[in-house]
């Protein structure tokens, strides 16, 4: 009989691992949403189908196609389809509001739009005029323009496929930073950079081949959109949500025998609110996969107390980093748990101070990185791009410490560290003490404008449902477990903590609405 032989490129390159696993594994289900499965084999046929259609648009090599959608199918053939063809993948957060998606759309050069059928109407109020066809998902009711077509209607139109040749240096995607402190910067992130993470993932964790993972959130978020890759090199099954609701979370483990699944410790926090939580069979969990944010010290823990054959896997990263730069797994999320672990196999990392000197073993310092999963540039920002690349090294940011074993501690991010009298306030310490209280929900520390003291520490708190402080309260609580310098001046309970697509807390938002004591 004669025997197939797969032709692939000898670069790393994201289609191709599509190629890999629907040659090998063809009539598995690679993706399920809600009642719509997709087999390996049909996935590549509708992706490479898409890549087909995109190049007769005028789609190639480095051009840009923007998405505006929400976790479902489509993104997912989307995704591969511009991968194939060549072309930069630009997600695009759907919670922003129109001017922000109109700067985002125009900055990063997107010539063809997809988006749901919902943004039809925002998308025509604001001006794309590089923009030259809009996609929606689903048209319903919607009277098309002249510069539209429906999602469906490109798979009823004849699209022939030419191979491209590119290499794993070209970008794969353009993903914007939250932009917390001013507009956001697009990190252009290569094949390879996708690869090297995923195959880091892979190696610190590994996961059984052909299992099944659940991801809820948003795919634009460079955390969530890695596992699309990782999940072809595994040959696995995801199971994609569109919108987090907890008890779904719980019935999706309990039927579908999720093995994995990533959240951010928000998620995994609401999670546990859950009344009848213990009444699931949680026992297909081997894997709780965790980051975006940092985590709390009793998040962690008590992840490990409910899925009991679990073991947690913390991802510590950003998104210029493709984003993971170190994991803490296995035994050592039990030894370490107040740990992010230890770097990953191909990132070099330093600790440093102001001057770019090493500081020792157990100081505070500014983590920075070297390696195959760094960023390539801020797209179209060479002055933001030098900067965060001085000395030859990515700046993170974040301050951390390590201790005499190799495990990096997470302090603070270097922007929101409190100097309050001359010393030093790191919020996460007293974020980790906070969330310690039994009737404590959630908690975020800013540090707010001082005339004695430069600036004092405020805290912001979201109670459990049903329980009761008041501030002097938790001040008090505060004063017991911490020094007096660090503890809150101020209080404010709130029914939730602002947040962003991706979990993290929005602390300017915080800010902004701190009164001055």
């Amino acid at each position: 009989m004669e025997q197939k032989v797969l032709s692939m490129s000898q670069q790393l390159l994201i289609g191709e691992a599509l190629k890999y696993a629907a040659h090998n594994v063809p009539e598995r289900d690679a993706f399920i949403y809600g009642d719509r499965r997709i087999t390996y084999r049909e996935l590549l046929t509708r992706s490479i189908h898409l890549a087909g259609w995109l190049q007769a648009q005028g789609i190639g090599v480095n051009d840009k196609v923007g998405c505006l959608l929400k976790n479902g199918l489509p993104f997912v053939e989307l995704y591969f389809g511009v991968s194939l063809c060549g072309g930069v993948f630009v997600p695009i957060n759907f919670r922003l509001v129109s001017k922000e998606i109109e700067y985002i759309v125009n900055q990063s050069d997107v010539t063809i739009l997809f988006i749901e059928e919902e943004f039809i109407e925002s998308i025509r109020s604001i001006n794309l005029p590089q923009v030259k066809l809009i996609v929606p998902i689903k048209c319903g009711d919607s009277e098309l323009q002249t510069n539209m077509i429906s999602y469906e209607a490109i798979y009823s139109t004849p699209a022939d496929y030419e191979e491209v040749n590119f290499t794993d240096e070209h970008a794969h995607a353009i993903i914007y930073t939250s932009g917390t402190t001013g507009k956001p910067k697009g990190a252009v992130l290569t094949h390879k950079n996708y690869y090297m993470n995923a195959m880091n993932k892979l190696y610190h964790s590994p996961p059984r081949k052909g299992a099944k993972q659940l991801i809820i959130p948003p795919l634009f978020h460079v955390a969530a959109l890695s596992s699309l890759l990782q999940n072809c090199l595994i040959e696995g099954t995801i199971i994609l949500h569109h919108e987090f609701q907890p008890d779904i979370v719980l019935k999706t483990i309990q039927d579908e025998k999720i093995e994995t699944m990533f959240m951010v410790p928000a998620m995994w926090n609401f999670l546990f609110q859950v009344p009848n939580l213990l009444e699931y069979d949680l026992s297909s969990m081997t894997n709780c996969a965790l980051g975006g944010a940092i985590c709390p010290i009793e998040i962690k823990k008590k992840i490990l107390q409910v899925f009991k054959n679990a073991s947690i896997l913390e991802a510590f990263g950003q998104t210029e980093m493709s984003p993971s730069t170190t994991y803490l797994a296995g035994e050592d999320a039990l030894r370490k748990t107040e740990s992010v672990g230890k770097p990953s196999i191909n990132v070099r990392v330093r600790i440093v101070d102001e001057e770019m000197n090493d500081v020792p073993v157990g100081e505070v310092g500014e983590i920075v990185y070297q390696g195959p999963t760094t960023m390539k540039e801020y797209y179209k920002n060479k002055e933001a791009t030098k900067e965060a690349f001085k000395g030859g090294w990515f700046h993170s940011g974040d301050l951390v410490r390590m201790d005499e074993e190799g495990f990096i501690y997470v302090v603070d991010r270097k922007k929101d560290m409190i100097i309050s009298g001359g010393e030093n306030i790191y919020p996460k310490e007293l974020e980790d003490v906070l969330y310690a209280h039994p009737d404590i929900l959630e908690a975020a520390v800013v540090g707010i404008p001082d005339p004695q003291w430069g600036e004092a520490v405020k805290a912001f708190i979201v109670l459990k449902p049903g329980k009761q402080m008041t501030e002097e309260q938790v001040i008090q609580y505060c004063q017991n477990s911490i020094a007096s310098y660090k503890k809150p001046r101020a209080i404010e309970f709130m029914e939730s903590l602002p947040r962003n697509a991706t979990g993290k807390v929005l602390k300017t938002v915080l800010r902004k609405g701190a009164y001055q004591l």
